[in-house]
């Protein structure tokens, strides 16, 4: 009975192509002078918002401290 049951049940992961040899190629080939984190595939479309967003906040902080040593505590 077990073993009939265990043959019926599939496992989402089990039989799923091993892409880890792939993913080794791509990211230890240092040959080509890119950064670990920029080899991805979709690297660009996470990075880039993060950019953006840690160089807005820096500036926003910035800001606001030379603001706040002149004696001003509002953003305008």
């Amino acid at each position: 009975m077990r073993a009939t049951l265990a043959r019926k049940i599939q496992f989402p992961g089990l039989y799923r192509a091993n892409n880890v040899p792939h993913w080794q190629r791509v990211h230890q080939n240092h040959a080509d002078g890119v950064r670990q984190w920029n080899k991805g595939p979709r690297a660009k479309y996470m990075l880039y918002p993060y950019y953006a967003l840690l160089i807005t906040s820096s500036s926003a902080s910035m800001y606001m401290m030379v603001r706040m040593v002149l004696g001003k505590k509002t953003w305008y």
